[in-house]
């Protein structure tokens, strides 16, 4: 909560972090669960509970989204740190960008949460995702060491990467769903 409220603040503290690992088992993974939880709650309220076609329908949906966010996750992240080394300089260090853009997709994960449980409210989360460019923005100074005069341009590339890898792979799933149902 406090990457949403403080993000500044919840940086520093990230960046103290001595097992840049911890992030997959104490925050992405359980994130990306409750994120696939939300959605098949939210596709059986939608759907009905009734028949086994309803919870076909759910499965399908909270399987897309858990693959869109778990492989999002990790595609950005080397898209990220390949990033980082060829055209910033940085030195190649996949668990801190790992970690970088595990924290930074809190944003994502928090509105496919709601969006989750509340499918009309998809516009309005659209429109808040690009807050997740003001946390990109606050963490690249603090934990990837990003100077000044490469902040900007470093923090939309990043944003880019963690907004459309996710909605990507998701589009690519549910029409393969689709094409092989």
């Amino acid at each position: 909560m406090k990457l949403i409220s403080s993000p500044a603040k919840a940086w520093e503290e990230i960046s103290m972090e001595e097992d840049r690992r911890k992030v997959f088992m104490a925050f992405v993974y359980p994130m990306i669960g409750l994120c696939g939880l939300s959605v098949f709650i939210g596709s059986l309220l939608t759907n009905g509970w009734g028949g086994p076609q309803s919870f076909q329908i759910a499965m399908t949906n909270c399987c897309a989204v858990a693959v869109a966010l778990f492989g999002g996750y990790f595609l950005a992240a080397y898209a990220i740190n390949e990033m980082g080394t060829r055209m910033f300089g940085l030195h190649s260090n996949m668990p801190l960008t790992q970690q970088f853009a595990g924290y930074a997709l809190v944003v994502s994960f928090l509105l496919q949460i709601v969006t989750g449980l509340l499918p009309d409210f998809r516009i309005i989360a659209w429109l808040l995702q690009f807050y997740i460019v003001y946390v990109v923005w606050e963490g690249v100074p603090i934990l990837m060491g990003v100077e000044e005069k490469q902040r900007l341009k470093y923090t939309l590339l990043s944003s880019v990467l963690l907004i459309l890898c996710p909605a990507v792979i998701q589009i690519v799933f549910n029409r393969l769903t689709a094409i092989l149902n």
